[in-house]
């Protein structure tokens, strides 16, 4: 479950849903169902997960490859945003409840969401 902290409630909402369906039409069931797992995976036992570190910046060989080279095409700021958007996806189908917001390390903004497990 993806949970909003500051308004006590579960979020049910992808933003850019519309740029969302498109990207995620372009990949099969089966990729989506396994990015999905990968993102599970690499998250596992973790409190707090940042979007932009769970993947790496090498994508070749897994399973996120599939949203830089199909679901958009080539365009790293586009595979980006859609692979942060599956993320939030992946958190909100989570059984455990997640926070999220934006943070900063050593007084920088850290560019993606970062996530952190609450109890409501």
């Amino acid at each position: 479950m993806l949970w909003d902290v500051d308004k006590q409630k579960v979020v049910q909402n992808i933003p850019h849903k519309n740029q969302y369906d498109l990207w995620m039409s372009r990949l099969c069931h089966d990729d989506i169902k396994e990015i999905k797992s990968e993102i599970l995976q690499r998250i596992k036992g973790d409190k707090v997960a940042t979007a932009g570190w769970i993947p790496g910046s090498d994508w070749r060989g897994t399973p996120f490859q599939a949203i830089y080279e199909q679901a958009c095409r080539f365009d790293q700021e586009s595979a980006a945003k859609c692979f942060g958007l599956i993320v939030w996806e992946t958190m909100m189908e989570h059984e455990d409840y997640w926070g999220f917001g934006r943070y900063e390390l050593n007084y920088l903004p850290i560019k993606s969401m970062t996530y952190f497990k609450v109890s409501p």
